[in-house]
């Protein structure tokens, strides 16, 4: 017979009722009146009995829903109860984002892209889907994620992107999922409007007059010292405030790897006035290791370096200063453009070329960093081409 919701509701008399139909389904009625759903099906050519659940909190309907998917899995040569065993045990999205770093995290560039990584989960998709089941995760909860980061933090929001969409591949080769919701087809995000703006740089004829300011202003002597030794060797802010003595050797500087953006250590040849700097800033020397140490400790900050150069009426950032030097390089010099790409820490060819391309033009580098302070030192407005 087929069952009824109101039968299966009142019905008190142990046994066993079978619903009418194919897949097996049974009301399995015990002697203290307690019920269950009970599906008879084969598997594999073995007979199972699958649990159910128990009414009222499974109703008939739901019981004939799940026992109709079970049969057309068991027919189609699945197991129904190993599915509901997987399924089970499917993590969330964090606990997945998670174990992508653990297995992942040592093919990637260093522990500085597995920090980043986990940094832009915990602050925009954490709290938003963190602890849904990976699979349950929809394209419209990513976009909703994507297009609300887009309005502050535009740059993150395509990094972002490329992580979640990361997570859901690992998800994929887990078998905890069959697609990826983060693709840009699933996702069909409009353009982004924001255009990413370059670092603000000054012409390199008013680079030695922003020495000048920044030497004979009242700033910390640590922050001038720093600025200066920045524009000499081409270098990046981060790399100049995190910089510490162990790492001079003679005329050459040798940066670490964890120090460098692309994590390649890189030697900088040091020109006399850069030297003299390292000289003066031995006055400072404190306890930490650092060069150019804050007045009260600790490391110098890239707000306090840029703050000072727009504070003396120059509109550049810190980071500019590495076009100045470039453009320096290609309009007054002869220097292989290759070279000038190495002395800012640039990768040079293709990653089969570098393979047999080793040469790090150290030689070259410092005659270019030589020509560099020297023409830095020449009266304001004064060009000279210099010949490599």
């Amino acid at each position: 017979m087929a069952l009824t919701a109101a039968f299966v509701r009142t019905v008190k008399n142990p046994g066993r009722y079978s619903d009418r139909g194919a897949v097996g389904l049974q009301l399995y009625v015990k002697k203290s009146g307690r019920s269950y759903w009970v599906q008879r099906l084969t598997v594999n050519g073995i007979r199972r009995d699958i649990g159910l659940g128990s009414p009222p909190i499974t109703t008939l309907a739901e019981a004939r829903e799940v026992a109709f998917e079970n049969k057309r899995i068991a027919r189609a040569g699945g197991d129904p109860l190993a599915q509901k065993r997987q399924k089970a045990v499917i993590p969330s999205f964090e606990q997945a984002a998670r174990q992508v770093v653990v297995e992942l995290g040592p093919t990637w560039r260093g522990a500085k892209e597995a920090a980043s990584f986990i940094s832009t989960m915990e602050c925009y998709v954490f709290p938003r889907i963190g602890g849904s089941r990976v699979s349950n995760v929809q394209s419209s909860d990513v976009r909703n994620i994507i297009m609300d980061v887009r309005k502050t933090a535009p740059t993150v929001a395509a990094r972002l992107q490329t992580r979640i969409s990361a997570v859901f591949k690992f998800s994929i080769a887990k078998n905890w999922r069959t697609d990826n919701p983060a693709t840009s087809s699933a996702l069909a995000l409009p353009k982004p409007t924001h255009k990413p703006k370059p670092r603000v740089s000054l012409p390199y004829l008013q680079v030695s007059g922003c020495i000048h300011a920044v030497n004979n202003s009242h700033a910390w002597v640590g922050t001038k010292l720093a600025i200066e030794f920045t524009i000499l060797t081409a270098s990046r802010s981060g790399e100049v405030r995190k910089a510490e003595w162990c790492e001079i050797d003679g005329d050459l500087w040798n940066r670490p790897s964890e120090h460098m953006k692309e994590e390649i250590a890189h030697s900088v040849p040091l020109s006399e006035r850069a030297l003299a700097i390292l000289e003066k800033a031995q006055e400072i020397n404190n306890e930490s290791g650092l060069i150019f140490p804050a007045p009260r400790g600790g490391m110098l900050s890239d707000m306090t370096m840029s703050k000072l150069i727009k504070e003396l009426g120059f509109a550049a950032d810190v980071h500019g200063f590495r076009t100045s030097f470039r453009t320096w390089s290609q309009e007054q010099t002869n220097f292989a453009w290759e070279v000038g790409e190495v002395a800012l820490a640039h990768s040079v060819g293709g990653k089969s070329e570098r393979a047999y391309a080793r040469s790090d033009y150290l030689e070259k580098r410092r005659l270019m960093m030589a020509a560099w302070s020297s023409y830095l030192t020449l009266p304001r407005g004064e060009v000279v081409q210099i010949n490599a």
